[in-house]
């Protein structure tokens, strides 16, 4: 199979069904999911996958379409090196037509040419705040893509990138609206015992948080399930 066809309308078609589904994740993983399945139909690859970067420069899987894939990703995340890692860091597709004569990165490429993946294409998932990951295609047949494959992996990485940031967005929402609701039932709890104002609430929980290093909404949820303040 090859990739689907950009200029007809069942190009259109299938990316625009995409786009709902992306729309309607209920989370990341979620999201992230849709976009592998969507890979191995539009493309011809054997494998998919999506890195997501999180916090420090670490990085998580959370899509996968087949183990091999996590095995290759998390060589890459313990080593360091290799066509993930250069396409996060330059921001950059990266392209290994034959993983037996690319010589690029040695040690990965004899991990990769084990499991049975011949080509490589790397796509950055790029949004205004700079690439959140990277969507992973793989073949086991060399030369597996081309102009036309990069350019639909180009175009799904664009959907997949706004999907991830939106995704994103929502559960950090979610999570803040969950903290101020833990942050004001603690100081209603501490209000209520040593009758003293919100203010002064707050100060308590915020002197407990920086003094044990806790986040707020930890010390918190700590207060609620307990009704001690952490020592």
């Amino acid at each position: 199979m090859s990739a689907i066809d950009l200029a007809g309308g069942d190009a259109a078609e299938r990316f625009a069904r995409l786009a709902i589904e992306l729309h309607d994740s209920d989370g990341v993983e979620e999201t992230v999911q849709a976009v592998v399945d969507f890979a191995l139909q539009a493309l011809d690859c054997s494998h998919a996958g999506v890195a997501l970067s999180v916090a420090r420069g670490d990085l998580e899987i959370p899509a996968v379409t087949d183990p091999v894939v996590a095995e290759i990703y998390q060589h890459q995340v313990d080593g360091g090196k290799g066509p993930l890692a250069e396409s996060m860091r330059d921001h950059s597709i990266v392209l290994v037509r034959d993983t037996t004569t690319d010589d690029r990165w040695p040690q990965w490429a004899a991990k990769v040419v084990g499991l049975g993946v011949r080509s490589v294409l790397d796509v950055p998932l790029t949004t205004a705040a700079g690439t959140v990951g990277v969507l992973g295609l793989y073949s086991v047949h060399p030369d597996a893509f081309g102009p036309d494959e990069e350019a639909v992996a180009q175009i799904l990485a664009r959907h997949a990138s706004v999907a991830v940031a939106s995704a994103r967005h929502e559960v950090n929402l979610a999570n803040a609206v969950d903290a101020r609701k833990l942050v004001g039932q603690a100081m209603g709890i501490l209000m209520e015992r040593y009758d003293v104002d919100g203010d002064r609430a707050f100060a308590i929980l915020r002197r407990y948080s920086q003094d044990t290093n806790t986040k707020l909404r930890d010390v918190a949820a700590q207060l609620i399930e307990t009704r001690k303040l952490p020592r």
